[in-house]
């Protein structure tokens, strides 16, 4: 079983940054794949961005792409998403996941651990 906890949520202005985190409690995420997700009031949970249990293969959303960055570091415990030049339609609650395996997937379905959640709002 793996628990993830995210943590670095908040509230910024518009055109600011946050940087997310995402540990493991419990076995250590290593030697898994993470993604992020963020789900918006009244919207469906949408995919942000993947990378694998190296580091090497990443991937994100158009949506994010040029502003945000997914990184792991040598420990590869935590996982980070850098998010950078933030808008208003970027607030949502930001999950992080992990299928369990190494290889990243861009398939909600089958990301088989979840963590609680972290609001993230950008004001105007």
């Amino acid at each position: 079983q793996v628990q993830l906890v995210e943590s670095g949520g908040g509230l910024v202005q518009a055109g600011g940054s946050l940087r997310l985190s995402c540990a493991a409690s419990g076995p250590r995420l290593r030697s898994y794949d993470v993604g992020w997700f963020r789900q918006a009031p009244g919207k469906e949970r949408e995919f942000v961005a993947a990378i694998d249990w190296s580091g090497v293969d990443t991937y994100l959303a158009d949506s994010v792409q040029g502003r945000f960055t997914i990184s792991r570091d040598t420990a590869k415990n935590p996982v980070y998403l850098q998010m950078t030049v933030l808008q208003p339609e970027d607030t949502a609650v930001y999950y992080c996941a992990s299928s369990g395996r190494g290889t990243m997937t861009l398939q909600r379905y089958e990301y088989a651990y979840w963590g609680q959640g972290t609001q993230v709002t950008v004001s105007s």
